[in-house]
């Protein structure tokens, strides 16, 4: 479980985000939804160690990490996968798992055997699996991105726009995809796009001017015509 309590984010005296709460339980796949620049990023970056807050606290299964390094948190269980399809280009599909695994297998039978549910999850990599990582398409990459996540076994996995720059029909599925994670693994997933959490999302939380300003069931935000033309500008 992920608690956040009052956490306040900026540069200086500058908040970019105020007074920020909220809970991801256990098999949650929880949304935060809000238009570009209003900080969505920057509150992934602090809770993975990677950005320092102001004030607050942030707790993942009763323990504060608050000051905890980013290398520890993912030890702990809370891993990022940045926007970007972040991959090692230069080596092969199964190169980039292998080194995902790397945190928890001993030895290549295990590291094999521990690849195995990501390639069961995201069929595709399996067909790549030699294939160079700079050579996938955008949702193959992304694929891959989550997939080396998932071997460092987070209890919680936080997904930056994971749909970014991907065809609708491949957003469709990695909001499947994501919905079969949450079996497994809590998620939390930062988004502009309305189809990952309308597939995937069991709560979605909306970010406005740097505070949550909504809170509810996927059909309560996401079919409510004022609060999409207001805080997402679509």
């Amino acid at each position: 479980m992920l608690d956040v309590q009052n956490l306040t984010v900026g540069y200086g005296q500058r908040a970019i985000l105020s007074d920020i709460s909220f809970t991801v339980e256990p098999g949650e796949v929880v949304a935060i939804l809000g238009a570009n620049g209003v900080g969505k990023s920057t509150l992934l970056r602090t809770l993975a160690g990677l950005q320092p807050g102001l004030a607050g606290t942030v707790a993942l299964d009763g323990r504060t990490i608050t000051r905890t390094a980013a290398h520890k948190r993912v030890a702990l269980g809370l891993c990022l996968v940045p926007e970007g399809q972040q991959s090692f280009p230069a080596m092969s599909v199964q190169e980039n798992l292998w080194l995902g695994a790397s945190l928890h297998a001993r030895g290549r039978s295990e590291t094999e055997r521990a690849v195995e549910p990501v390639l069961d999850l995201f069929p595709k990599l399996a067909e790549r699996r030699s294939q160079l990582a700079g050579t996938l398409s955008g949702g193959e990459r992304q694929m891959l991105a989550i997939g080396r996540a998932l071997l460092a076994r987070p209890t919680v996995l936080m997904l930056d726009e994971p749909s970014h720059g991907l065809a609708p029909i491949i957003v469709e599925q990695l909001g499947e995809r994501i919905a079969e994670i949450a079996r497994e693994t809590s998620v939390l997933v930062v988004e502009q796009n309305l189809a990952v959490p309308a597939r995937a999302a069991t709560r979605v939380l909306v970010l406005d001017e740097g505070r949550i300003t909504r809170e509810g069931r996927p059909e309560e935000i996401l079919h409510n015509e004022d609060v999409i033309h207001a805080y997402l500008g679509v």
